[in-house]
């Protein structure tokens, strides 16, 4: 069966066999609910507190601290709707570079009366810390404040100061949230440092480091006081009901476990990979999007003028490689990258832009194979450019 070698890890990972293994009992014979009293109950109970544990130590967090969600999406809604909802009309800060999964909850809670800020990104993706500073001081005291800004963009890879950023909010009181969703498992992650410079939310998901889809958490500062999304039995201290998904919970656990101990590895495997594939880039001519800028060392965001990114994505998957034209959740749609728009490109460039994210089983040969592919194809599409003039 054809196999395209797979680049898109920042859309979704491999499920990692050590932690399919252990779901596996929770898929057959491990069938109880978490909330039943009998001994099926009580294992399943178990392996989640488990989990829990796994998460929490792996990101610096406590284990009463971890609110297991569906994934990420859900836990980014969780914090903004739940933190604004006990709280009169305020002011929602988010940077101009969010994932939907940030700004649609923000934009809801702009049409339910609050006054909602898009924090603008320098041209290499960094947040505008003067413009950060200047919406912090314009916020009238005593307002409610709301800020969510994401560590590592899906798109770029670009990250983000975030101890810095939530160090400038403190003064003013905010409650400030950071979407770590991409950070965790490609840079060490610690909550309580985090916590201490004044963070008090962090989203996590599953399936972008070797685990399952339909797992994530919401790592929350006990402080803040949530409103659930979702009412009834009274799961995860009353903050979301419903049965757990425990198979996807187990492997979150052992996911989580796994990517903090090598974290450190696969971070310099990841560079190095890296380095050849934008060596390789730039030499066909590319533009690499926020290639000054700190970032994550898997992600390679690029364009080669006067090529459609998607035309381009379709040869390559053609050819025999995944990549992406940008975010996953938004392929469907032919927009250009809020990202780059925000970043100031030009959108004829914008238009090209291709996202390479690498993964464990990415290898030198890997990036040897996509280069020749590459120059392959870009013979091909302006042989067809230059027929069609």
């Amino acid at each position: 069966m054809f196999s395209p070698v797979y680049l898109d890890h920042n859309a979704s990972t491999p499920l990692d066999p050590r932690v399919l293994e252990g779901m596996l009992p929770f898929l057959t014979t491990s069938y109880g609910n978490a909330s039943s009293r009998h001994e099926y109950g009580r294992a399943a109970r178990k392996a989640v507190d488990e989990a829990r544990q796994r998460v929490a130590y792996a990101v610096g967090a406590h284990p009463t601290e971890v609110i297991f969600t569906s994934g990420g999406s859900e836990a980014n809604n969780l914090f903004l709707k739940g933190a604004a909802a006990p709280l009169k009309m305020g002011l929602v800060a988010i940077s101009a570079v969010e994932h939907p999964c940030v700004s649609e909850p923000a934009r809801q809670l702009a049409r339910a009366g609050w006054r909602l800020r898009e924090i603008g990104v320098e041209p290499n993706g960094r947040i505008r810390n003067a413009d950060f500073q200047a919406e912090l001081a314009a916020a009238p005291a005593g307002t409610p404040l709301l800020i969510s800004i994401m560590a590592a963009n899906n798109e770029t890879g670009v990250e983000q100061d975030i101890a810095q950023l939530a160090e400038l909010a403190k003064p003013v009181r905010a409650w400030f949230h950071t979407d770590a969703v991409q950070w965790f498992g490609k840079r060490a992650l610690n909550f309580r440092a985090l916590n201490a410079a004044g963070v008090h939310g962090m989203t996590l998901s599953a399936h972008k480091l070797g685990g399952p889809k339909g797992a994530g958490a919401l790592i929350a500062d006990k402080r803040v006081e949530l409103e659930p999304l979702i009412a009834g039995g009274g799961h995860e201290r009353g903050l979301r009901s419903g049965t757990e998904n425990v198979a996807a919970i187990v492997g979150f656990g052992l996911a989580a476990e796994l990517a903090a101990a090598s974290v450190d590895v696969r971070g310099s495997q990841f560079l190095a990979l890296r380095h050849q594939l934008e060596r390789g880039l730039v030499e066909q001519g590319a533009m690499i999007f926020a290639g000054t800028a700190a970032r994550l060392p898997n992600t390679t965001y690029f364009a080669l003028p006067g090529i459609d990114g998607e035309t381009l994505v379709g040869r390559l998957d053609r050819a025999g490689f995944a990549v992406a034209s940008g975010a996953a959740c938004s392929s469907a749609r032919r927009e250009i990258s809020h990202v780059l728009m925000a970043m100031s490109v030009d959108p004829a460039l914008a238009r090209g832009a291709v996202r390479i994210s690498l993964g464990a089983g990415n290898t030198a040969q890997h990036i040897r194979d996509f280069l020749a592919a590459l120059t392959a194809t870009i013979m091909q599409l302006k042989g067809m450019t230059a027929v069609a003039g």
